[in-house]
């Protein structure tokens, strides 16, 4: 099975085979963010290294639509989200709300977390829990608050 890398760099040459002038930037974007991932660790990088490179531009690029959208700019902000359709095919598929419910209900009782302040606890066993599956870290904190103020 080829690793991420290789699958985005086989993307990247048929991007330039169909001429996807938007693809083909996206996917060269992300192969730089990992190669120069590469360069910092001074190593290959592992596949889940990889993943979360796609997932800090992924959160970038929200983070950015936001700042976009503030600044009545939607053009861009409109960009920035076909940029994130693109990198999302390299994401693994997202965790479903009832799965991510569960994580949280099995963090606070292996960690016996009852109070908002317990949840940085829960925070980490929760991640544990969902690794290698795609959540929005705003989103599950949210949860873990909610959950833990006995909402």
């Amino acid at each position: 099975m080829a690793t991420l890398f290789e699958t985005i760099t086989k993307d990247i040459g048929d991007a330039m085979k169909r001429k996807d002038v938007e693809s083909l930037g996206t996917l060269r974007m992300l192969k730089a963010a990992m190669m120069n991932k590469e360069v910092e660790k001074g190593r290959a990088l592992d596949e889940t290294e990889a993943q979360a490179v796609v997932t800090s531009l992924v959160k970038q690029r929200r983070d950015s639509i936001e700042q976009f959208r503030a600044g009545n700019r939607p053009e861009l902000a409109d960009k920035e989200q076909s940029e994130i359709a693109i990198l999302e095919r390299y994401q693994p598929p997202s965790a479903d709300p009832a799965v991510i419910l569960r994580a949280i209900e099995d963090a606070m009782s292996e960690t016996g977390a009852t109070t908002p302040k317990d949840m940085g606890k829960v925070m980490a066993a929760a991640k544990a829990k969902l690794a290698g599956m795609t959540v929005d870290g705003k989103a599950l904190s949210e949860a873990v608050k909610n959950r833990l103020s006995g909402q």
